[in-house]
């Protein structure tokens, strides 16, 4: 897969263990402040889906994208396999 692709169909990854992080946590939370966090959460992931579905339409479009990607979408490059910038506090 190219790595562009591959950047998308982790990104499509991610939304989804946002989202089950967001819906496990509003049913866990105890606090209006984490309703607030969950809420947050679930909406960005929703708003990044649709980017990246809109993003893979246009690879689709150019030809960049096999239907082989499909079956293993972000799979071939874990996300924590990659260097990533120390955060600092």
């Amino acid at each position: 897969m190219k790595p562009c692709n591959d950047n998308i169909a982790q990104a499509l990854c991610l939304v989804e263990e946002m989202i089950q992080l967001a819906d496990q946590g509003d049913a866990e939370r105890e606090d209006i402040g984490c309703g607030i966090l969950y809420g947050v959460i679930r909406d960005s992931a929703y708003k990044i889906k649709q980017l990246a579905a809109k993003e893979k339409a246009a690879h689709i479009k150019k030809g960049w994208w096999k239907k082989e990607c499909d079956s293993d979408e972000g799979l071939s490059r874990p996300l924590s396999a990659r260097s990533a910038p120390a955060m600092s506090d």
